[in-house]
Parts: C-alpha cells; sequence; structure tokens
C-alpha cells in the first residue's frame, strides 16, 4: 500500500524540480524524492567560497546566487570529525578526496561500496573499484559504502532479520541515468529491508547508501527541514526562487 504524497514544486518554464512523497513499503514509512535529471539542476555542496564546509542546509541555501534556492536536499556520504568526506569526492570537476578502494571497518568499508557519478543531465552510480579502473568523467561524484543494489541484486552481506535499525538514507539510479532517486527511511530499518525498497519498489538497479543516524532531508515543499549536527557532503537540486511581492 502506498501512502503518497506528492509535491511538485512551482517551476519556471523549461525547469523542473525534485517531486518527493511519502511511502509505505513493507510496514515501513520512507519519503523519496525524483529527479529527472535532464531537467532539474542537481548539485553537491561541501565548501564555501572560503573554503570553510557548510555542513548544513541553510549555508548552503545562503550561498546561491540571487533568485535561486535548494529545492530538496540530503547529506550525500559519509564524513569524517572534521566533516571532510571519507571517500571520492569531486565537486565542480574538482577533487578533494581520491577514490578508497580498499575494505575497513564500518559501513563504508563493507564492500563492495559505490561512488555516485554527477554529469551533465544524468548520473550513474558505480562500483568503486570499477571506478577507479576506468574513471567516468564525473562533474559532481561523493563515495559512500555499502552499494545497497548492484545490478539488480542486494548487497550479498544484507540479513532480512538484521538486527542493526536506523534512519538511514541513499541514492538510486534508474537504467537510463536520466532518474535519480533519493530516499531516507522516516522510521530505523535494517539494510535489507532499505535496499529492497530501491531494488522492489524504485526497480532500479544500482542503488548506494548514503549514511544513517545522521541522515536528514531538506524538502520546504512538503514542510520538512530536518535539523542536527553539521553534516558533510550536501546533494540537492537548485531551483528559482518564488518572486518578491511588490
Amino acid at each position: 500500500m502506498i501512502r503518497a504524497l506528492v509535491l511538485a514544486l512551482a517551476l519556471s518554464a523549461g525547469q523542473a524540480a525534485a517531486a518527493c512523497e511519502e511511502v509505505v513499503f513493507d510496514g515501513a514509512s520512507f519519503t523519496a524524492c525524483r529527479i529527472d535529471l535532464a531537467q532539474t539542476e542537481t548539485r553537491l555542496f561541501l565548501r564555501d567560497a572560503e573554503g570553510a564546509i557548510y555542513g548544513s542546509f541553510g549555508r548552503v541555501e545562503a550561498a546561491l546566487p540571487p533568485g535561486k534556492r535548494l529545492g530538496m536536499a540530503m547529506n550525500a556520504g559519509m564524513f569524517h570529525d572534521d566533516r571532510s568526506p571519507v571517500g571520492h569526492y569531486v565537486e565542480n570537476g574538482v577533487e578533494e578526496m581520491r577514490v578508497i578502494t580498499s575494505d575497513g571497518p564500518g559501513n563504508f568499508g563493507l564492500l563492495p561500496n559505490g561512488v555516485l557519478c554527477l554529469m551533465e543531465g544524468r548520473a550513474r552510480i558505480v562500483e568503486s573499484r570499477a571506478f577507479a579502473e576506468a574513471p567516468p568523467a564525473c562533474r559532481d561524484a561523493t563515495q559512500s559504502g555499502p552499494m545497497l543494489v548492484i545490478d539488480g541484486a542486494l548487497h550479498p552481506r544484507f540479513l532480512p532479520d538484521g538486527t542493526s535499525r536506523n534512519i538511514r538514507n541513499g541514492a538510486g539510479v534508474d537504467e537510463s541515468g536520466q532518474t535519480l532517486h533519493l530516499v531516507i527511511s522516516d522510521e530505523p530499518v535494517n539494510f535489507h529491508h532499505f535496499a529492497r525498497f530501491f531494488r522492489d519498489h524504485l526497480g532500479v538497479p544500482q542503488a548506494l547508501y548514503f549514511d544513517g543516524r545522521v541522515s536528514r532531508l531538506y524538502a520546504p515543499d512538503m514542510g520538512r527541514a530536518d535539523i542536527g549536527l553539521p553534516i558533510g557532503p550536501i546533494i540537492g537540486t537548485v531551483v528559482d526562487a518564488a518572486p518578491a511581492d511588490g
């Protein structure tokens, strides 16, 4: 059963924004935002013009050019205590952090992990070692882990009865690469449940985990602006702001 609250944002001519909906899937609530990358400017954000990490949706929005605003946004990859990216990070063609291909502790090191690569009008999610062997030309990129869905299959380490439950968020890309799905669970779920949402509800062949516990969503047109401690990389859509009255 689907409980949808679809919110089309106000558009200027030729510009589309993300549509977010609340969905109940297998007994748990999720919020999913669908972005047509050919119609919507979608970017990664980490540092301001002075090199300071934004850390919040409000600071990103304040730095946008006049007449622009964030349509929606969420945290987009794991980060260190200083909020710098744990893995590969590229913004507007400039690399801040290299690709990490080794396994390691924590969710990031639960291989396979992957990289979300944003290009003009489309995106790819690529397993990290394959990415390192043949890097695509990404305008923006963020590495995180683990992969949730790999070529239509769930990550092999996920268990249906896994006891680790958190608020989780992540991204999926459809077969064409034109549609990006950004999803956050609205209640604690395990990895298996979260990954099945991407595979079984959204039908995407590739999906990537961003984070848990610190996960949050900014979707002002549905009255949502999650708050918390400062975060690292942020992904968001940039849309036209409504003209001021008078």
